[in-house]
């Protein structure tokens, strides 16, 4: 799987990277084995970048109407994971 990033802003990287294997992977917990940190920690990283996560639906939701968005929707630099 392809990342790809608009800059090499590491938060921005970040919030991607949580982003991209919330989605892939459907839970917390399995998003947190992919990134290869603990459930603990993802969820300080979900905090820390403000991402809205539908624990029932398995899906990120966009802050200001509540509609699902697609991780890493703009892009330039690839990133391999």
């Amino acid at each position: 799987m392809h990342i790809v990033l608009d800059n090499y802003n590491l938060t921005v990287a970040e919030r991607l990277l949580c982003e991209t294997a919330l989605t892939t992977a459907g839970s917390i917990v399995e998003a947190a084995k992919l990134l290869g940190i603990t459930r603990h920690a993802l969820k300080r990283r979900i905090i820390k970048h403000g991402i809205r996560w539908n624990r029932e639906g398995g899906r990120i939701m966009d802050a200001n109407d509540g509609n699902r968005v697609a991780a890493g929707a703009s892009a330039a630099a690839a990133v391999s994971v």
